[in-house]
């Protein structure tokens, strides 16, 4: 299913394609374009050049897989147990150069996440976000060091059947995108003063 974006103004295709589906194909995802995906989180920016991403790759067949499949809420569950590929996102939450805390290792994780969402989109493919997981059981089941946060999960894969959603998960898969006006985003002078930007 193609979601385009209605912008406002001109963007680049990725960006306008890039949407976050719960209706997954169990087709696998070619290794080759899997690692693009990886490969275009390898080059995000970071304070610092720090890096601080890390990433535990669970393939659906393999254990990594479904330990990933099990850190998630159910609801999560009903619909990210059919993409074939699962990704923990972790960041490291001090600086290797000096072991002081990283005040955007968060921010930065999310900026080499996004990257992947959107060379998910050049490859075919789709990705979904996800903040509903239990990061302490993460922490537990992959023993993660304490210098490190489980922070969100990644469903990737190619698009499958809206259909096989729950019925609450099939309206808001095929209803239009939404966002709020670059008016109530974007300001100059204080805090909630209009700009001419937009």
């Amino acid at each position: 299913m193609k979601k385009p974006t209605n912008n406002n103004y001109p963007i680049n295709e990725l960006l306008k394609h890039r949407w976050s589906p719960r209706a997954y194909s169990e087709k696998p995802v070619e290794t080759e374009k899997f690692q693009s995906i990886l490969e275009a989180a390898r080059w995000a920016p970071s304070a610092f050049n720090e890096q601080p991403w890390r990433f535990i790759v669970g393939v659906k067949g393999d254990k990594t897989w479904d330990m990933i499949l099990e850190t998630l809420v159910e609801w999560n569950r009903q619909w990210a147990g059919k993409a074939p590929v699962l990704v923990l996102n972790i960041g490291k939450k001090t600086h290797t150069r000096n072991g002081k805390n990283n005040v955007t290792f968060k921010y930065d994780t999310g900026q080499a996440v996004a990257m992947m969402v959107t060379e998910a989109v050049n490859q075919g493919l789709f990705g979904h976000q996800m903040s509903g997981f239990d990061a302490k059981k993460a922490a537990e089941l992959f023993a993660i060091p304490d210098d490190y946060q489980a922070i969100t999960v990644t469903a990737f894969g190619y698009y499958g059947n809206t259909d096989e959603l729950p019925e609450d998960m099939y309206k808001s898969e095929i209803e239009e995108r939404k966002r709020r006006s670059l008016k109530e985003l974007v300001f100059s002078g204080k805090f909630g003063e209009p700009s001419n930007w937009v």
